[in-house]
């Protein structure tokens, strides 16, 4: 048992969703839920009264978005701990959120496993990520990205090189078909090959004489 007890608030858009929140803590005996609130003006309201240690937020919030409010809350006490949580697990966002001050990271739903395990991880280690975040990172910090081919010529290497077919690639970058089209053949070109696997086994050794420099 801890010394102390952590006060905890959540904002979390959808009300429906406050009662499991308040079961996960009523089976988390080192940590009390002071408030749940659909709007983080709500839970800057009501800060004198909660002194939360750890905000848990959503980021798509009734009013101001989770990640723009870290700042408020920081002026309300600026060691307080923020949670980001989200069914959105895009790595810009991600980065846009840690970049904004966030300690954690999860990704909707959030089970009372999930939720305890980012809970322990604040308190001992200062920062919390879900599994399947921490893959998305990891995987964006080894992307092919080379100083030749343009930023958009980049994403679709990378996509390439992970199986996509080019109406994969399209739908994830939201452009047409023959726009990909268009820039596999400047990617073709500038690599100096014919087709997708010679582009590939290029692609491959460029990258390992990379990382051998």
């Amino acid at each position: 048992m801890k010394n102390s007890i952590i006060r905890i608030i959540v904002l979390e858009r959808e009300r429906s969703l406050h009662a499991v929140y308040k079961n996960h803590f009523e089976q988390l005996e080192d940590y009390q839920l002071m408030g749940s609130y659909t709007s983080a003006q709500e839970g800057l309201k009501d800060f004198k009264h909660t002194l939360p240690h750890i905000v848990l937020s959503e980021i798509d919030l009734n009013g101001i978005n989770g990640i723009e409010a870290i700042k408020l809350f920081r002026k309300k006490a600026w060691g307080i701990k923020v949670i980001m949580f989200s069914e959105i697990n895009d790595f810009d966002v991600i980065k846009n959120a840690f970049k904004k001050g966030a300690n954690g990271y999860l990704t909707k739903p959030l089970t009372l496993d999930k939720l305890e395990h980012a809970l322990n991880s604040i308190e001992k280690e200062g920062a919390a990520m879900s599994m399947d975040i921490i893959k998305k990172v990891i995987h964006n910090f080894h992307k092919r990205t080379f100083a030749f081919f343009s930023d958009r010529e980049n994403q679709i290497v990378d996509y390439l090189c992970q199986g996509a077919t080019y109406k994969m690639i399209a739908e994830k970058l939201f452009v047409t078909p023959s726009a990909v089209n268009f820039h596999i053949q400047n990617i073709y070109l500038k690599l100096d090959v014919n087709s997708k696997s010679e582009a590939l086994s290029k692609l491959e050794l460029l990258q390992n004489q990379l990382e051998e420099y």
